[in-house]
């Protein structure tokens, strides 16, 4: 093991797939890399039962990698007692701090979109159930996301629109129904914009930091597998656009992160 570097200020991946070919072939590497760029969390995200399970046993051998459970919406189906049983059951684990990602996709529209909202409900109850936030991945269907999460934000604790990928008029109705904006790699992109007015204008405090590992590369790796340790260059990204030093927004984040997720302040840097 090599020394810990003091960055200063750790980051948090909120939003990775340690489980898919691309990292987890190489996890050793990935974590050096982490420890080598100030990464301190990961969280590892379930999409269905087989990788929610995996999410769990990667939470359970890495004391710096956290897990989520749930069913995306490529998959959507509606939920039998037996799957509903299992995400509860998963999401009792220690280390699980949400459910998701769930939610809708008009943009690839795998599944009917009846089916998806029928989804995203069920697993909304589930949430509510546990006592958990959602990492809710919504593309191209903020407006029917909106009318169907609104009647429980009150029963919901504050969740993440993971990839947030609307436009500014479309964050402040998220802001203000509680949730948290967590931005990917995609903000350091030319075209990106809409995404960079939002990062601008958006508050501090409702930030979160990702790269959605191994998709959405930033700049200056795109095209290649993106990494947990990417993430520092979206933050460093942010804190360009926001006119503000990068330890602010490592700290920022962080302290954001683990208030929606509700891990130990104490935990340290990845072991």
């Amino acid at each position: 093991m090599t020394e810990e570097k003091d960055h200063g200020a750790w980051l948090v991946d909120t939003h990775a797939h340690l489980d898919f070919p691309e990292l987890s072939s190489d996890l050793d590497g990935v974590f050096q890399r982490c420890r080598e760029t100030g990464v301190a969390v990961i969280v590892t995200i379930g999409i269905d039962e087989k990788t929610s399970h995996t999410a769990v046993e990667l939470s359970r051998r890495y004391p710096h990698v956290y897990a989520t459970v749930g069913l995306h919406p490529h998959g959507a189906r509606r939920l039998s007692n037996r799957d509903a049983d299992t995400f509860v059951r998963l999401a009792s684990e220690p280390k699980v701090v949400a459910l998701g990602e769930m939610g809708l996709d008009y943009y690839r529209d795998r599944q009917p979109r009846p089916v998806q909202r029928a989804c995203l409900e069920q697993q909304l109850e589930l949430a509510v159930g546990c006592n958990k936030p959602v990492v809710f991945h919504i593309r191209e269907a903020h407006e029917d996301f909106l009318k169907i999460v609104a009647p429980y934000v009150g029963r919901l604790r504050p969740s993440v629109l993971h990839c947030f990928s609307g436009d500014w008029k479309t964050a402040l109705r998220c802001l203000d129904l509680g949730f948290y904006l967590s931005i990917p790699g995609t903000v350091t992109y030319k075209n990106a914009q809409e995404q960079q007015r939002v990062v601008r204008m958006a508050p501090l405090d409702r930030l979160l930091v990702e790269t959605d590992a191994p998709y959405l590369t930033p700049v200056p790796f795109r095209g290649k597998p993106n990494e947990p340790s990417y993430v520092r260059y979206t933050a460093e990204k942010i804190a360009e656009l926001r006119g503000c030093s990068f330890e602010e927004i490592a700290r920022a984040t962080t302290q954001n992160a683990e208030r929606v997720f509700g891990w130990a302040q104490d935990r340290g840097a990845p072991r």
